[in-house]
């Protein structure tokens, strides 16, 4: 089990992480998501070691997480760190990248380990390309292969699909986490994609201001949002008086209802269409199946179960 006691940390007298608590389990996957600058990246790095800490301790079972004040070279062999910068050999293949750590002494092992990894992160076609011919996304993919092939006790990954193409974002997301899960390797995900979490997730860190101000699954988090900043993360919303917190595809058009509204426009999403409207003088935004013409009036209701939230801003 990783623990994070208590741990406040800055690169200078602004403290960038403030009391942060967590633990994560063997094969359990933490998300940690929070907006540009909320110190994701950083906690990344301290749980890695890269940094020497002041306050606060971290644990991976019974063995404390030290900085470069006690270790000679940072990290440790049952953790590996996949940042976005990649760090692989250019002048090597995609198979010599992945399989350059694993022991000779074992070649068909090695072989055998090296082409699985290669299938989980889709990268059969490119085995003896060199990495300098590989564009951004697939050198991404070496990378998070590279850091499995000795199959660590917990993997960190920050944005590990930044550099993917969208068409092929999905598969390799359920490969690569699928496989975490049959390995029981934990992973801590800093991310700001909601699909890199639902879905995967068991567990979600929220940061906001160098603090968690939640932590709970992805499921409870969507249906409890207790600040805009939490529902933000899971698609559009609105924040609407007296209810407090609705998503726009909990908001149902209907024939009759005390609640009415105008469109101003309407955006095509695929399977549906995002409608936004006027609603006392505020704009408010509806999932709806098919296209509304504009200045079109029209009622509207939420959930029949749907309860008033008490919001923090």
């Amino acid at each position: 089990m990783l623990q994070v006691k208590n741990v406040t940390f800055g690169y200078s007298k602004t403290k960038v992480l403030k009391a942060i608590d967590f633990n994560v389990k063997a094969g359990e996957n933490l998300a940690i998501i929070g907006e540009s600058g909320s110190g994701k990246s950083t906690l990344l790095k301290l749980i890695y070691g890269e940094h020497d800490l002041k306050q606060g301790q971290i644990f991976w079972k019974d063995e404390e997480i030290l900085g470069p004040k006690y270790n000679l070279v940072v990290g440790y062999d049952f953790m590996k760190y996949v940042t976005q910068e990649f760090d692989l050999m250019p002048v090597i293949t995609v198979e010599e990248n992945i399989g350059k750590h694993l022991s000779r002494f074992y070649p068909e092992e090695k072989q055998k380990r090296t082409e699985e990894l290669i299938k989980v992160v889709e990268l059969e076609d490119f085995a003896n390309t060199k990495v300098k011919f590989l564009s951004g996304g697939q050198k991404q993919r070496v990378a998070i292969a590279r850091a499995l092939a000795k199959e660590p006790e917990i993997l960190l990954l920050d944005e590990p699909f930044s550099h993917i193409d969208n068409f092929q974002k999905q598969g390799l997301r359920r490969n690569v986490f699928n496989y975490l899960k049959s390995k029981n390797i934990a992973c801590i995900v800093a991310t700001h994609d909601r699909n890199d979490v639902l879905g995967f997730a068991d567990q979600m860190i929220v940061l906001n201001e160098a603090e968690i101000i939640a932590k709970d699954t992805p499921q409870n988090l969507y249906k409890n949002p207790k600040r805009p900043l939490i529902a933000s993360f899971f698609g559009e919303f609105n924040v609407i008086e007296p209810y407090g917190i609705v998503y726009a595809n909990q908001i149902k058009i209907v024939d009759d209802s005390d609640l009415k509204a105008v469109v101003k426009t309407s955006y095509f999403n695929g399977s549906s269409w995002l409608i936004e409207a006027d609603y006392k003088s505020e704009s408010i935004f509806i999932d709806h199946d098919f296209e509304l013409k504009k200045m079109q009036k029209f009622n509207f209701q939420f959930p029949h179960n749907f309860s008033l939230k008490f919001l923090v801003f």
